[in-house]
């Protein structure tokens, strides 16, 4: 059974007074029919949004692999000679994604009722970030959409590869750092109160290291370690919050980029997102300020995004982009100077794809720097903690050896 959607809708009727009201359809077309078979004259026919509200608006399930494949299946079908609906149709019923067959059958529908492909696609944020959107629609306009399509993909795919990068280094340290916290917490609870009943029958003063170690296994089994466990929740859920906000968002940022070793990684991260971007734009055609836009909401840290935007507001003014970027310390002389370089030679698109591939080649590697540094840096942690813990245990045992002897 085909799915049917709402859509609202203003006609005018015969007696020329203007209607409005919902009526449900297989698609735009069919409920434009079906109002023309009735008499009325169209003003206005949309998908009414609150009646059948898409999961793709709330925590989309698609992802950015598959709107990559899209991209670059999309690119293969024009190049071939396709038309756009054709091409829709297609990939609408052959990915893998059942949200995006949703979201590209209703991309194609609204294409073959008269809007731009961009247009379409504007209307699913989600899937389609403005990055796509705004060079679709100048690959329209260029008559060049397979090629930026092509851009499109390559992009996603560059992108994809350098966080893959990250999180496969993170991996070990956050697998240790639960490692330890379980085996402290085991220790804690199953194993220190065995020696604390021994060390009660034994008698005597027990070591200071032995009467803080059995302290905090007091205070993990009891009501201390309920507290510091809500504590964290609680700290956790507010500190989230806090960088949800926008302030928060930029004094967070503001101390990433300041830390040491990773302070480094994130600012060459957030250059390589800045510079790919701005350059996959500038080279499909998108003009500056448009790209600037663009490269502001997706830099993924709150100080060079604000900084983005000065730049911008400067080149409104007139400035040329190396100068207001110059002047702010969030940029490299180097990134600035390659930069002014391309502006002279007309080639920025291509300097900053250079630029791009240099950072990235950078973040990849800090990355395995840090990797190399966190794990011999991670089991030594773990070897003194459980070595400390073993030593604080025996050593009421040392000294009653002692004194036997």
């Amino acid at each position: 059974m085909a799915t049917t959607v709402t859509f609202k809708y203003s006609v005018r009727d015969k007696a020329g007074k203007v209607v409005a009201g919902k009526l449900e359809g297989e698609s735009r077309e069919a409920v434009a029919s079906k109002l023309r078979q009735m008499g009325y004259i169209i003003l206005d026919l949309n998908e009414d949004r609150f009646a059948a509200i898409s999961k793709i608006q709330f925590g989309t399930t698609i992802k950015m692999k598959d709107i990559t494949i899209f991209a670059r299946q999309f690119a293969t079908m024009i190049n071939a000679g396709l038309s756009l609906t054709k091409c829709l149709s297609i990939l609408g019923g052959q990915s893998e994604s059942k949200e995006l067959r949703e979201v590209i059958g209703q991309v194609g529908r609204d294409v073959e009722a008269g809007q731009s492909l961009s247009e379409a696609m504007a209307k699913h944020p989600k899937p389609f970030p403005p990055i796509f959107i705004n060079m679709v629609r100048a690959g329209e306009t260029g008559g060049v959409l397979d090629e930026v399509l092509l851009r499109v993909a390559d992009h996603f795919e560059r992108d994809a590869s350098l966080k893959a990068k990250i999180k496969s280094a993170m991996t070990y340290p956050i697998a240790m750092g639960s490692l330890v916290l379980i085996v402290l917490v085991a220790m804690m609870v199953f194993v220190v109160p065995t020696f604390q009943k021994m060390f009660s029958d034994m008698g005597g003063e027990l070591p200071l290291p032995t009467q803080i170690l059995v302290s905090i296994s007091d205070g993990v089994r009891g009501w201390p370690g309920v507290i510091v466990l809500v504590g964290s929740i609680a700290a956790y859920i507010a500190f989230k919050f806090w960088v949800g906000t926008e302030s928060g968002r930029f004094i967070w940022d503001g101390i990433k980029l300041r830390l040491p070793v990773i302070g480094g990684m994130v600012r060459k991260l957030a250059l390589a997102r800045f510079t790919r971007t701005f350059g996959t734009l500038v080279a499909a055609g998108v003009p500056i300020l448009s790209a600037l836009d663009i490269v502001s909401e997706t830099a993924g840290n709150e100080v060079v995004s604000r900084a983005v935007k000065k730049v911008r507001s400067a080149i409104k003014e007139g400035e040329t982009i190396a100068k207001p970027l110059g002047e702010s310390p969030v940029f490299p002389s180097m990134l600035v100077q390659m930069i002014a370089v391309g502006e002279e030679t007309g080639a920025l698109d291509a300097m900053l794809s250079k630029i791009a591939d240099f950072y990235d080649e950078e973040v990849s590697t800090a990355v395995d720097g840090l990797t190399s540094l966190i794990e011999p840096l991670m089991m030594a942690t773990l070897g003194v903690i459980v070595g400390g813990i073993v030593i604080a245990l025996y050593m009421p045992m040392f000294q009653v050896i002692t004194l036997v002897k």
